[in-house]
């Protein structure tokens, strides 16, 4: 098994068109890719359930929120590389070949990010995003924003370093999950955000990087479409206590070592 993604879901409809996105653009063998759906603590309607030996349906027994999720599909995964993707994405012509081919042991990478008009399902005509650089938001917590200046400056690199991702998608080595994250923490941070921070502190931490593929693209769903997670259940709600958690936890590391190496 070369590549498996895992797909946190909480009743979204548009786990199918993302399945079916994956599927119709990958360009690794059969045997090479399973999906993994984890339905975070619900039943997923038949008529959204993608009928193909490369998808497999995880269904937990009670909401654990994203995090969760995500680390109870990490569990069953049988990849050489791990991927993570909400679950209203769209991907380009052989995403997930150009992500394995190019990702190295001690790396996380993303792509390209453009944004998704789910109810047409099809890329919007808005700037894709391409280097982010990490912040503290407003004395609240970490964020990445546009990092415009280096996007023209490194625009002829092509896979480079970059200091922030969103989190909605990326590509690492299975080996390198185990080594360096284990499974996202959920003490603390609670059931849903910063997790791509805490992997990308834990790898920076460890001697990796996180990288940019612009060969390649993904489309994630825009702010202005309805979406499930949210802010999470009634079972698995997100506080401001976790986002100062993960401030407090990481902010000196990120002042005296993130910064100055970044020269920001």
């Amino acid at each position: 098994m070369k590549l498996s993604c895992v797909i946190p879901s909480y009743k979204d409809p548009l786990i199918k068109k993302t399945v079916q996105s994956l599927l119709e653009t990958s360009e690794l063998e059969t045997s090479e890719l399973e999906i993994i759906c984890v339905l975070d603590g619900y039943w997923i309607d038949p008529a959204y359930i993608v009928d193909d030996p490369r998808v497999r349906y995880v269904h937990l027994g009670k909401n654990r929120g994203m995090r969760g999720a995500i680390n109870a599909g990490v569990e069953v995964a049988r990849g050489e590389f791990l991927m993570r993707t909400d679950e209203h994405c769209l991907f380009a012509q052989g995403f997930d070949r150009k992500m394995t081919e190019n990702c190295q042991p001690n790396w996380i990478m993303t792509a390209r990010r453009y944004f998704l008009n789910t109810k047409k399902w099809e890329v919007m005509d808005l700037p894709y995003v391409d280097y982010e650089m990490l912040v503290i938001q407003e004395e609240k917590k970490f964020a990445g924003r546009p990092w415009r200046k280096r996007d023209m400056e490194r625009k002829d690199i092509m896979i480079d370093e970059t200091m922030a991702m969103q989190g909605s998608c990326w590509v690492m080595p299975h080996k390198w999950w185990d080594k360096v994250i284990g499974e996202l923490q959920t003490e603390g941070y609670g059931p849903l955000y910063q997790d791509s921070h805490e992997m990308c502190f834990k790898a920076w931490q460890a001697g990796g990087k996180l990288m940019l593929n612009k060969n390649t693209f993904f489309a994630h769903r825009h702010r202005s479409f309805a979406r499930t997670h949210n802010n999470g259940t009634a079972e698995n709600k997100h506080t401001a206590e976790n986002w100062i958690y993960s401030l407090n936890l990481w902010r000196d590391y990120y002042l005296n070592e993130i910064r100055p190496r970044w020269k920001i």
